[in-house]
């Protein structure tokens, strides 16, 4: 059985998502990878977008009550905003408990230029975050299509 990863956020419409979708595209035969929010808002177009940008595609991920997965064994708990650390529910029997404080970057106003490179900069974080905790040194299960490769 793959340990299961929750990365949980308040939204769950921008960040866990993109984790998710990250996690599940260079891991999946390590992991089971789940998200949910606290309050469920649906999936931010430009989460898809973005992530599309380096060949993940998230357009059919859904956004889900972390009600949900109350009873589900979940080995890692990522909570990705100060708000969800705040308001996580108790998963017994947890491995570990993970904090990534990051801003919420469908909070960013300005030109839609301004807001998608703010989504591009919480996912880059979010790529680097999960290289570091989750992914061995030197392994990727798949080589992504980075921006600058397109």
């Amino acid at each position: 059985m793959k340990p299961k990863v929750l990365f949980l956020c308040t939204g769950n419409s921008a960040r866990s998502q993109m984790a998710e979708g990250y996690l599940r595209h260079v891991a999946s035969d390590k992991y089971e990878v789940l998200s949910a929010g606290i309050r469920p808002k649906g999936l931010h177009p430009l989460a898809i977008e973005v992530m599309g940008e380096i060949g993940v595609d998230i357009s059919r991920q859904r956004s889900k009550d972390v009600r949900q997965m109350l009873g589900i064994p979940v080995h890692y708990v990522v909570t990705v905003c100060d708000k969800a650390k705040e308001q996580c529910p108790i998963f017994p029997n947890t491995y570990k408990f993970i904090h990534w404080s990051l801003e919420d970057p469908a909070a960013v106003g300005g030109s839609e230029k301004e807001k998608v490179e703010a989504f591009r900069c919480v996912r880059d974080q979010i790529i680097r975050k999960i290289e570091e905790q989750f992914v061995p040194a030197g392994y990727l299960a798949r080589q992504l299509r980075h921006p600058s490769q397109r």
